[in-house]
């Protein structure tokens, strides 16, 4: 039941997630050239991308932090059980009592992310262009309790993306301006609204 879980769990939020960065890379045409150009400095044609090809890719690994920065999946995170009484700050929580890791106002937060309103892959890359961590990335939550698939999902999305990106080109049928970023909400989850795309060769 846990490879189950971990599988079905991460085959909906790689596959949405990558739906939300084909959306973000059409509207945003510019950031997709520059993966493109990394995809061809580095990789080239004439073999599949590899995980460990994300060390020398600092613009492509900044571009995918930041379409999961921005999109904020979860913003609400998962409900978790405060399993003893428990004193935060001046707050008492008791036993048993449910919360959610509000984990929207951390990948939003002014103090971390310079714009966190616009789709930004300079989020993550400092003066020199290379990839900076950032403690408030969470969206695979925090704790005892983070996604147990972070890093099948960190191999999972570089190498489709760059596969997909090493072959093909997206392109709207609407201008860039014009294309719908606002997101649709089912349950604790914000998913992109249905779109029409096309993948051109590279």
């Amino acid at each position: 039941m846990t490879t189950l879980a971990l599988f079905f769990a991460g085959t909906e939020t790689i596959s949405t997630t990558l739906r939300w960065g084909f959306l973000l890379l059409m509207k945003h045409p510019d950031v997709q050239t520059k993966v493109h150009e990394e995809i061809d400095q580095v990789i080239g044609k004439s073999r599949q991308p590899k995980f460990e090809d994300r060390a020398k890719m600092p613009y492509t690994e900044a571009v995918i932090h930041e379409i999961q920065r921005f999109t904020d999946m979860f913003p609400m995170g998962l409900p978790h059980r405060v399993t003893k009484d428990t004193k935060f700050r001046d707050f008492f929580i008791p036993k048993g009592t449910e919360a959610f890791p509000m984990l929207g106002s951390v990948l939003r937060d002014t103090k971390f992310f310079s714009n966190p309103q616009d789709f930004n892959p300079q989020h993550f890359l400092d003066e020199r262009g290379q990839f900076k961590k950032n403690d408030a990335f969470l969206p695979f939550s925090i704790g005892k309790r983070y996604c147990f698939g972070e890093g099948l999902a960190r191999m999972e999305l570089f190498v489709f993306l760059t596969t997909i990106l090493q072959n093909f080109h997206f392109k709207s049928p609407q201008l860039p301006k014009d294309i719908d970023m606002s997101p649709k909400h089912v349950g604790f989850a914000t998913i992109p609204r249905t779109y029409t795309m096309s993948f051109l060769p590279h």
